[in-house]
This record gives C-alpha cells, sequence and structure tokens, in this order.
C-alpha cells in the first residue's frame, strides 16, 4: 500500500500563487496596513517633509516576513520624494510596528507608489471626454432597441 505524504493535499505553489493572497496573508497585510497607518499619523517622519500619505495596502509574502506597502502621498504630488522617504524610514517603520501588532516576525517593509489613483483618474478623465460620453450614451440606446 503506498502511504501519501501529510503534504500532499496541497497545491503546487505556482496554481496557489496564481489563486491570489491566502486568508492569513489578507489579514496580516490589513493589521499591518492599520499600525502603519496609526504609526505615520502619530510620528513625525522627516524624510516625508510634512507629507501626508495614505497606505491602500499591504501585501504580504507567504511566510508573512515580508511586506510590501502601497502608498499615495495626499493630492498626488511629490510620489517618488515620498516613496524614497518611507523606504529610508523602513527600519524604524518596521521598529515601532514591531510593538503595536502581535506577529510571530514583524515583516520587513517595502514601499510602492500605488498607480490606481493615477490610473483612475485617467479613467476619469476618459469617461469625461465628451466623445467617449456621446458614444457611451448611442451604446446605451442601442441595448435598449433589441430588447422589443
Amino acid at each position: 500500500m503506498k502511504t501519501m505524504s501529510r503534504h500532499s493535499h496541497r497545491p503546487n505553489d505556482r496554481r496557489a500563487a496564481a489563486a491570489g493572497p491566502s486568508q492569513r496573508q489578507l489579514r496580516a497585510g490589513e493589521l499591518v496596513r492599520h499600525a502603519l497607518v496609526e504609526i505615520l499619523r502619530e510620528e513625525e517622519i522627516e524624510a516625508l517633509n510634512g507629507a501626508s500619505v495614505t497606505v491602500s495596502e499591504v501585501r504580504m509574502s507567504p511566510d508573512l516576513k515580508h511586506a510590501v506597502c502601497f502608498v499615495e502621498p495626499l493630492g498626488g504630488e511629490h510620489a517618488a520624494e515620498v516613496v524614497d522617504g518611507l523606504n529610508k524610514a523602513a527600519r524604524f517603520l518596521r521598529g515601532r510596528l514591531g510593538h503595536m501588532i502581535v506577529m510571530k516576525f514583524t515583516p520587513d517593509l517595502k514601499f510602492i507608489h500605488d498607480e490606481s489613483f493615477d490610473a483612475a483618474a485617467a479613467m476619469d478623465r476618459l469617461l469625461d471626454d465628451p466623445r467617449i460620453r456621446r458614444d457611451v450614451e448611442h451604446a446605451g440606446d442601442g441595448a435598449d432597441d433589441g430588447d422589443a
């Protein structure tokens, strides 16, 4: 009789990665995000030059030892400088984070500019274009004709 490995029920790593983050990664990411927001609200980070920052998402590695933090400065200005400043302050922020969260490991932090705000603004500009609006309205009128 053939015995099965105790890990044989796990999908291979490629399929698991394609399925997205686990519930554990999502929970840990939100825990880290909320703690970072609190730290940034309370602490004066010199490298930020007084800029307000939105932490929109934190993605955790499967082992929860690394966190990629997506940030957007208020108003979207000087994003590169803000991200650079946060990455320079990452060790300090990680230290403060270790005192605020209860996890086996305090994750290493990497900050990246969140491009989704720029993409949403570009989409809004496209949808506000009179030519696009006209096409969308005509497409909506044509859809009703086929139902009768």
